[in-house]
């Protein structure tokens, strides 16, 4: 995605850091929770390879496998793995029992385990973008045995 003030806005700033900001009181989870699964850039990328990706821990594991040509666009590997850290969070809240949502007050979205472990999915999806560690299917592997 080529948008002329962006650029100077992130010379001015720094690449994307995978923060999602909420104000105000009470949150609607289910709309968080549909806002948080859209991961566009990445549901297009997955798609452009081949890949489904249907909120299952096998979509984890086929994204895992995808040749991470994003790495050479250091403008797209930021978003991409923001949106890879909000799919894995979304496939674990849609599929671990008792995982939910949570916003922490700096507005980072983070997973909640029914241990009460908090899971940092976006900031994993962004070193998977990076460097293909932890593996997204490993991650959630994790979290379902938790």
């Amino acid at each position: 995605m080529n948008i002329p003030f962006l650029g100077t806005w992130r010379k001015k700033r720094g690449p994307a850091r995978g923060v999602v900001v909420f104000s105000g009181g009470d949150i609607d989870t289910i709309s968080v929770a549909q806002l948080l699964s859209e991961c566009e850039l990445l549901r297009s990328q997955a798609e452009d390879a081949g890949v489904e990706l249907d909120d299952s821990a096998a979509s984890l594991e086929a994204l895992d496998q995808l040749v991470p040509r994003w790495r050479d666009d250091e403008e797209t590997l930021p978003w991409l793995g923001n949106d890879a850290g909000l799919y894995l969070g979304t496939v674990i809240v849609r599929t671990v029992p008792g995982a939910a949502w949570e916003i922490w007050p700096n507005g980072r979205p983070v997973v909640r385990l029914s241990s009460g472990r908090e899971l940092d999915v976006v900031a994993d999806g962004l070193t998977w973008a990076s460097t293909g560690a932890p593996e997204l299917s490993y991650v959630y592997a994790e979290a379902a045995e938790a």
